[in-house]
């Protein structure tokens, strides 16, 4: 059986730019929650504000760098379309997978995020972060 086609909406790089200052946002604020170690859920939560982070940037890569960006149910389906997103294509895609990994986990799940999971989010939304930049500055 053949996959879905992977559904895509048109953007531009003024989104893109609109995208990439929110995934900011949600970075800071995992880096800020991160940091704290007084809760049992920071962790969790510091990890899904990261995948929501490294999403987002993820939209502003593509949107900067192919005008077009994933609009599919299975946040998956990204990843292929930011293997086209210029050099750092296959990096993001990778990061992007990482974080997809601990996004049902972090957002949906009974089962806590550790300390290092969190702070390995935190670094590959990161990556999609500079990446969603350096697609802006091409």
């Amino acid at each position: 059986m053949t996959p879905p086609a992977a559904r895509t909406q048109d953007c531009n790089r003024a989104q893109a730019t609109v995208r990439l200052g929110q995934a900011r946002a949600f970075l800071d604020v995992a880096e800020l929650v991160g940091a704290e170690s007084d809760e049992l859920a920071n962790p969790n939560v510091s990890a899904a504000l990261a995948v929501l982070a490294g999403i987002v940037a993820a939209d502003a890569a593509c949107c900067a760098a192919l005008g077009q960006r994933s609009r599919g149910q299975d946040h998956r389906q990204a990843i292929q379309l930011i293997t086209e997103a210029g050099d750092d294509g296959r990096t993001l895609a990778r990061a992007l997978g990482r974080l997809l990994d601990v996004k049902d986990g972090a957002h949906y799940g009974m089962v806590f995020v550790s300390s290092q999971q969190a702070k390995a989010a935190i670094r590959h939304a990161g990556t999609l972060v500079d990446g969603a930049a350096r697609a802006l500055d091409r």
